[in-house]
């Protein structure tokens, strides 16, 4: 417990075991908050959105989403909850707190603290949401609204997911429901994550550069930025809207589409003066799910980008290429 920065009385304090390597730093340089990610309104007509999202899907990988249905009251009492639950004392968290990844409902810091060289500014709470009755009973007790909130917004949040992956399905030219079939959406994860202020945001990150390695995440975030996200060998500050959600492709739609979508890698700063906190949704397919090449995308003109494999085998093999700084679609790329 005491490796949680959020749980430190004294942050001012600077261990050099979060000082990254000189070519791996955010430096001194200001990046602009960019307006060029695309915000896509999703109140407008059906067919329109398909052509947005699958357009910003093609140049950036990410997008912003307003007009999504999910009630602006909702967005900000989880928030709020989210934060609630990281001030919360030592004593409160304990009960989640575990140094095992392999446990469903963890509380822990940066990404892999004991095995990792060098720490990443961050404290995160990770626990499944899928169904909601199967698994809500891991979850904290603490905050009182925790459970009643996240519950809700797990529901909203899927419901949300599933309506973006029809929309990419029609602009792929799959048939309807071809991502709610088999096991393709089958896991849900919701990670809350807390990056406290730091006092010196040039020596180190939130999060490193890294792509998703899921179907697609939502992010829900304040007013607080910090998600940078690199495009063309540059990276872009990304500009938070109130009440829209982050939404990003991830690696695992990349190969489904074959290359025509893309994940985008990213990035978290810190932030000197104002702690930021952000609840992320993440979209996989189960473990057995046979992840390749939409058939209805190949043809002699488009041949396959990529072999088929096991979403498990390909959970594995990120994990490793990502710790070893190798692009995890490397293996996979025929």
């Amino acid at each position: 417990m005491d490796k949680l920065i959020s749980s430190r009385c004294n942050l001012q304090h600077w261990p050099d075991s979060y000082v990254l390597p000189p070519e791996s730093r955010p430096g001194e340089e200001e990046f602009a908050l960019c307006e060029v990610i695309p915000v896509i309104d999703l109140g407008q007509d059906r067919a329109e959105n398909v052509q947005q999202v699958l357009k910003a899907g093609q140049e950036f990988g990410f997008f912003q989403l307003t007009n999504h249905g999910v009630s602006k009251k909702l967005m900000i009492d989880v928030l709020e909850v989210a934060e609630e639950f990281f001030e919360l004392p030592i004593e409160d968290k304990a009960s989640v707190y575990s140094e095992d990844p392999k446990r469903s409902c963890r509380l822990y810091t940066s990404i892999d603290y004991d095995k990792e060289k060098v720490h990443f500014w961050r404290d995160s709470l990770r626990h499944p949401c899928h169904p909601v009755d199967e698994h809500i009973r891991c979850w904290p007790e603490k905050p009182a609204r925790y459970r009643e909130l996240l519950g809700k917004y797990s529901v909203e949040v899927r419901k949300l997911s599933m309506l973006l992956l029809e929309l990419i399905g029609e602009g792929l030219g799959q048939e309807s429901g071809f991502f709610e079939r088999g096991e393709l959406n089958r896991v849900q994860l919701m990670a809350l994550n807390c990056y406290p202020p730091c006092p010196n945001p040039s020596l180190t990150l939130g999060l490193p550069r890294h792509g998703d390695v899921n179907l697609i995440t939502v992010l829900l975030q304040g007013p607080v930025h910090g998600l940078q996200v690199l495009n063309d060998g540059q990276w872009l500050a990304l500009q938070p809207l109130p009440d829209a959600f982050v939404i990003n492709i991830g690696l695992a739609l990349q190969i489904i589409s074959n290359g025509k979508l893309r994940s985008a890698e990213h990035r978290v700063t810190t932030n000197r003066t104002s702690a930021r906190t952000t609840v992320t949704t993440f979209i996989h397919p189960s473990g057995d799910c046979l992840v390749e090449p939409a058939k209805v995308i190949i043809n002699n003109h488009n041949p396959p980008l990529y072999r088929s494999f096991l979403y498990k085998d390909f959970l594995s093999t990120y994990i490793v290429d990502t710790y070893e700084g190798k692009p995890p679609l490397k293996r996979y790329t025929l």
